[in-house]
């Protein structure tokens, strides 16, 4: 028990939540944003769906919001943002399995709150969810949701390995980058949504849990892809320079 007691008292500390508010605040604005972008664009474009520019309106604004919520709470809390990151960053060693799973907390709380007051305050207008075409199956649509995540966590890992030196408004500005080339990828096939947190939030509020565990099988095996990639055969640790070693990814960009 005492064990126990010590493994999660670094759970409890001021940084720690501090950086479980981070994570809330920086996953709400994302959502926010991103699905406040959809419904924006289904409002003045009904036909969005079979209309490029509609994706595209969508793409960039996941783009910039994301890049946004990383760079906000990066210094705080790693800039997560999205549980599939959390889990290869826990993969990685870079976070605990406790934290991770508060961190997955305070990340699904700050997207269905964001989805809520979206769905109070345009007067129960429909929160789209994320959703696969009839003609694909779910095992298909995991596999992309995998692949896109893989290289959004890729990036992640890239972007804030203190190794390749300080990369200032450069990460979070890459890591929203790939998300919006994600979305034009596979938008009109799962909704490019990388993000279980981002899924399960709308869907909860949207009312349709149809295919949802395309949304967190698929993501989380390819964030943990991702992270035993970066960290075991591309950059492994015994590569580090000796004045590095001990420095937690994700900290700062």
């Amino acid at each position: 028990m005492a064990s126990l007691k010590s493994r999660l008292e670094h759970t409890v500390t001021p940084t720690a939540l501090r950086s479980y508010l981070a994570e809330f605040i920086s996953t709400f604005f994302f959502v926010f944003a991103s699905v406040g972008a959809t419904m924006s664009t289904l409002k003045m474009m009904p036909d969005a769906a079979s209309n490029s520019s509609g994706l595209v309106a969508i793409a960039v604004a996941n783009a910039f919001a994301l890049s946004v919520a990383v760079y906000i709470a990066s210094n705080i809390s790693g800039g997560h943002v999205n549980p599939a990151v959390t889990f290869g960053m826990a993969i990685g060693g870079h976070i605990s399995i406790p934290m991770a799973v508060f961190y997955w907390i305070s990340q699904t709380l700050g997207s269905v709150i964001s989805c809520i007051l979206l769905k109070v305050t345009t007067v129960g207008q429909h929160v789209p969810t994320h959703s696969i075409p009839q003609e694909m199956t779910g095992f298909g649509a995991a596999i992309l949701e995998g692949v896109t995540t893989f290289t959004l966590v890729y990036t992640v890992y890239a972007a804030a390995d203190p190794r390749r030196g300080s990369m200032s408004i450069i990460g979070p500005l890459a890591i929203g980058l790939v998300s919006g080339a994600n979305v034009l990828a596979s938008g009109p096939f799962t909704g490019g949504s990388m993000n279980p947190a981002y899924s399960f939030g709308s869907a909860l509020v949207g009312g349709s849990f149809k295919n949802q565990a395309v949304y967190w099988i698929g993501p989380l095996i390819g964030a943990a892809t991702a992270g035993i990639l970066y960290e075991h055969v591309v950059f492994p640790a015994q590569q580090e320079p000796d004045s590095l070693r001990g420095i937690p990814h994700g900290v700062e960009f």
